[in-house]
């Protein structure tokens, strides 16, 4: 099958862009003069730019063009997969450690995205607590992630948990000390997606980039879901890095194992029986 044009133009744009042909900054070629060079209609190259804007790597500017984007340098997350905490309360990465909320919460009642619910255990009309917060870095105010924790109405209704300001240690130290469901414990899922319009907005992304997505669910002892968080944040910014450790079956030194392919192998010698006599 043959490749249609616009992704033809849109190949030989992208080879450009990722060898340093069109270095960040620089402006790509007219659509007229593309479209001159490829002996193709503007719409067909007009096509092929909406595709590379798509995939976050060019964005058109007024009065200048189409630019290539010039990314961020991209900041790991370190999970080490354990919880953390400080004078605030529990954190999950030393490197959100110091954002704060740049807006005051957003508190409310209504219901869940449907994985979400699904999660908690309720139905799609079924109300649930939501607290929505945008964090950034204190200096710059930079949005670095949009926090939105879920809670079933069984767990939070008429509690401090739907207030704004729930006081240090925040809604896991009302769960765990106030109502009784300690101590936690969490897991975590880590997905990406497009963001919707509005998650775009608040996080300041371009066109084309994904969302970084980290799905925490909180369970008592008793194995009831009693919070789902889902942290959005910039694909193209941040990471998630964690470091591997070793099993014990992988412990140094490293026994050396044995040839399976070798004669003498004793993982193909036939087992030996045990002498009766004495």
């Amino acid at each position: 099958m043959d490749t249609p044009a616009y992704r033809q133009l849109a190949d030989d744009l992208r080879t450009g862009i990722t060898t340093g042909q069109y270095p960040p900054g620089t402006t790509l070629p007219k659509i007229t003069d593309l479209a001159a060079q490829y002996g193709i209609s503007k719409q067909t190259a007009r096509e092929a730019v909406t595709l590379l804007e798509e995939e976050g790597l060019v964005e058109v500017v007024r009065r200048r063009g189409t630019v290539v984007r010039a990314l961020p340098e991209r900041r790991r997350l370190s999970r080490s997969r354990q919880v953390h905490r400080d004078e605030r309360g529990y954190f999950f990465d030393p490197t959100a450690q110091p954002w704060i909320a740049l807006l005051k919460p957003t508190v409310g009642w209504g219901p869940a995205p449907r994985d979400i619910g699904t999660v908690l255990g309720v139905l799609s009309h079924d109300e649930v607590l939501v607290r929505d917060r945008l964090m950034g870095t204190p200096d710059t105010r930079e949005p670095t992630q949009i926090a939105t924790s879920y809670l079933p109405a069984a767990v939070a209704r008429g509690t401090r948990l739907a207030e704004t300001d729930t006081g240090p240690g925040g809604i896991y130290d009302i769960l765990e000390r106030d109502l009784g469901h300690g101590p936690l414990a969490w897991h975590e899922t880590i997905t990406c997606r497009m963001p919707a319009p509005d998650e775009a907005a608040r996080l300041e992304l371009s066109k084309g980039v994904p969302l970084l997505r980290i799905v925490r669910v909180t369970t008592s002892p008793s194995g009831a879901v009693v919070e789902v968080n889902d942290t959005r944040m910039s694909a193209e910014k941040f990471e998630i890095g964690y470091p591997l450790t070793r099993h014990s079956a992988a412990a140094w030194p490293v026994q050396h194992l044995a040839d399976p392919t070798s004669p003498s192998s004793t993982a193909l010698s036939p087992p030996t029986t045990p002498s009766t006599c004495s």
